[in-house]
């Protein structure tokens, strides 16, 4: 793949993003955006909207489609599969270990933590749709994973630093490296669709979070870049998750207890009770943080709070906190939602470009907190379906996902966020597209939805 730089244009005046008006389109149903039917003789109150997206309730098929298009081209260019680096050729034999042993080149990594948001994503589209596609996807990768823990031990034991296929499985250096495959590893075990014993790489991922990953005084999971001492909002998905479904799996409130007090002191920190949004970097010591609301960050803050809340006895004291929190972020985000659907790059600056992957998971944390009753459909499913409407059409035929940014770390001024660069190649899309159509299909099941008064609504489903 090309190295992708930003493109700054200092100087230059930002585009102008028209957003259309909430309105109601010809068809509830409408996938495409309504014809134009306006001409000089049409009543004012007969005049139709000229949408971007489209506007309306998606059927359960239309979204079905969206995630096979994915689905069709994530199986495809992720290949399973051992091969020599010189010669290319397929190693098959475990048997006997070859120093030049790499996986074969696909357009992403199967073990990186977009990957691990990707297995999820799968299982809970398979789960949606009844399809075992989705599920195969996942439990024939991770079985792969599994079977070269042994045949890549030995090299990764004599020296962790080696870059070896399996490095970051087997000897973590960082939460990135971690929470998501480990909560992926756990989910798929849970569901019993998977074979192989994924409990020896489930336990060093935990352990490196609990016990190796940097922390302030008080315990807070932190990094020592771009300054010492960091708060990353990103680093809560990179660890809670992972922790939350260890508590599912083994009953034991201590990785309860860890996950909700990471939250709180996150949360202390870096969300702004006013704006309902958290900023993205918090270094200690500082008196005036860098506050950019970076919609990505906040996506994991959010999606990391449902994540938690799915599987969070209902008796345990810290509950109630985390679903404020959630509802009061939810009641942020949705203030700041464009007309079109998508969230900005930067939250709260409209002249930023419109993102992919924040509207995803947004729409599939939403659509999941209406789903288990944590926040008020009525109040926030049509926002919740336009979000996913927006999502489909960055969907191509092809499969892949448009208008997402690119890997990104904290920023101290607004251009480094303005001009990242998006890419269908920037692995952070595909999970939250599949989480998001998987979810918005349940709750398409589980709800009903109108037009009514000129606009879609959430009704009692009889």
């Amino acid at each position: 793949m090309p190295v992708i730089s930003p493109k700054y244009r200092f100087g230059q005046a930002a585009p102008i993003l028209l957003l259309g008006a909430f309105l109601l389109s010809q068809s509830a149903n409408a996938q495409q955006p309504a014809p134009k039917a306006n001409d000089s003789t049409t009543p004012l109150h007969l005049l139709k909207p000229d949408y971007k997206i489209p506007y309306g309730q998606p059927s359960v098929k239309d979204v079905t489609a969206v995630l096979d298009r994915v689905h069709r081209y994530l199986d495809a260019a992720t290949p399973a599969q051992l091969v020599d680096r010189q010669t290319s050729q397929p190693i098959t034999d475990l048997s006997k270990f070859n120093s030049n042993a790499v996986f074969k080149q696909g357009d992403f990594r199967l073990i990186s933590y977009e990957w691990g948001v990707t297995y999820a994503g799968m299982l809970l589209a398979s789960e949606a749709t009844g399809d075992p596609r989705y599920a195969a996807y996942t439990n024939q990768r991770l079985a792969f994973i599994s079977s070269l823990v042994p045949y890549f031990q030995k090299q990764v034991e004599a020296n962790p630093q080696a870059n070896t296929p399996l490095r970051s499985v087997l000897a973590p250096h960082a939460l990135d490296d971690a929470g998501a495959m480990c909560a992926a590893m756990i989910k798929a075990s849970r569901a019993g669709g998977i074979k192989a014993n994924l409990r020896p790489s489930i336990d060093n991922y935990i352990n490196y979070i609990l016990n190796k990953e940097y922390r302030l005084s008080d315990g807070t999971l932190a990094r020592n870049r771009p300054q010492p001492n960091t708060l990353w909002l990103d680093d809560l998905f990179m660890s809670i998750p992972a922790l939350a479904q260890m508590g599912k799996l083994t009953g034991e409130a201590r990785y309860y207890d860890e996950a909700v007090r990471q939250i709180q002191q996150f949360s202390a920190r870096m969300f702004n009770k006013e704006k309902g949004l958290y900023m993205h970097g918090w270094v200690e010591g500082m008196q005036v943080h860098p506050e950019f609301r970076w919609a990505r960050a906040n996506g994991w803050a959010l999606l990391t709070k449902v994540e938690l809340l799915d599987v969070l006895p209902e008796n345990h004291p810290g509950r109630p906190a985390i679903l404020q929190l959630l509802r009061d972020h939810v009641r942020g985000l949705t203030a700041y939602q464009s007309g079109e659907g998508f969230w900005h790059q930067l939250i709260d600056r409209s002249d930023s470009y419109l993102e992919t992957s924040a509207t995803a998971i947004y729409a599939y944390a939403m659509a999941r907190a209406i789903n288990k009753g944590w926040i008020d459909g009525l109040a926030y499913a049509p926002a919740t379906l336009l979000a996913w409407n927006a999502v489909s059409t960055k969907v191509t035929a092809g499969g892949q996902v448009e208008g997402v940014c690119v890997g990104t770390g904290m920023g101290f001024d607004p251009a480094f966020y303005y001009y990242r660069p998006i890419n269908v190649y920037a692995a952070h899309g595909y999970g939250p597209v599949l989480l998001a159509g998987a979810e918005v299909i349940n709750l398409l099941k589980n709800k009903a939805f109108e037009i009514n008064d000129s606009s879609l609504q959430l009704t009692q489903k009889k």
